[in-house]
């Protein structure tokens, strides 16, 4: 598989953007560019995998990968909040 260097700018891109979003959908502070990129990678990658599984199909487009990264990313959230014990959690001071 040969990827172009604007498919890469796109991934990372989507990545990001969904990766921010869900970080502020789910309350957290986010984990950082680095941390925020790597959530929506996966979430992608779950979003992918999943909407198709419960019959959902956004389209294509720039605007369907986010929302797709976006759903698989709260996913991985969820998740991982869960296994955690919820992390995240504000400290009132």
């Amino acid at each position: 598989m040969h990827l172009s260097n604007q498919g890469l700018l796109v991934i990372i891109v989507v990545g990001v953007v969904a990766g921010w979003l869900a970080g502020r959908v789910m309350e957290g502070g986010g984990f950082g560019l680095i941390g925020d990129l790597l959530v929506g990678l996966v979430g992608a990658f779950i979003g992918d995998w999943l909407l198709p599984q419960l019959g959902i199909h956004l389209g294509v487009g720039m605007v369907a990968l986010i929302i797709n990264a976006f759903v698989g990313a709260v996913v991985l959230l969820l998740i991982l909040r869960l296994v955690s014990g919820g992390f995240g959690r504000r400290r009132w001071l």
